[in-house]
């Protein structure tokens, strides 16, 4: 694999990303898109330790569960030393959803900022209707 040149910051491992502090609230109403924005989210390039600072943009149409807030913040603070790559970032954030909150829909889209020159959009989507 190839080395960073210069300096590389330390970073910590995938196993501090923090899926216990998601917390879900009961949901009864109809079927209706949600979707939830952040410009803060940050993890750090495991190649260079420097950080990774992306749009994160959740769609979903609950079944019987909504995620609360704060604790979705709280969790995407938990990659803020996290040395892991974009790509795997998006499949982390999406699995972990899924799993919080068994949706009928599930869309995770992340924006990242121009590094290199090179803009990176990542994005998992279940089918509408099976997941």
């Amino acid at each position: 694999m190839a080395k960073a040149e210069g300096k590389a910051f330390k970073f910590q491992p995938e196993t501090e990303i923090d899926t216990a502090v998601l917390e879900t609230i009961n949901y009864e109403g109809g079927e209706q898109l949600i979707e939830y924005r952040t410009k803060e989210f940050s993890a750090v390039c495991p190649f260079s330790g420097l950080p990774d600072i992306a749009v994160v943009i959740v769609r979903y149409i609950p079944k019987t569960k909504l995620i609360e807030l704060k604790s979705l913040k709280y969790y995407y603070i938990s990659f803020r030393n996290v040395g892991i790559y974009q790509e795997k970032a998006t499949d982390r954030i999406f699995h972990d959803l899924k799993r919080t909150l068994t949706p009928k829909y599930l869309y995770v889209e992340t924006l990242y900022n121009t590094r290199g020159g090179i803009d990176a959009k990542c994005v998992m989507e279940t089918k509408k209707g099976r997941i």
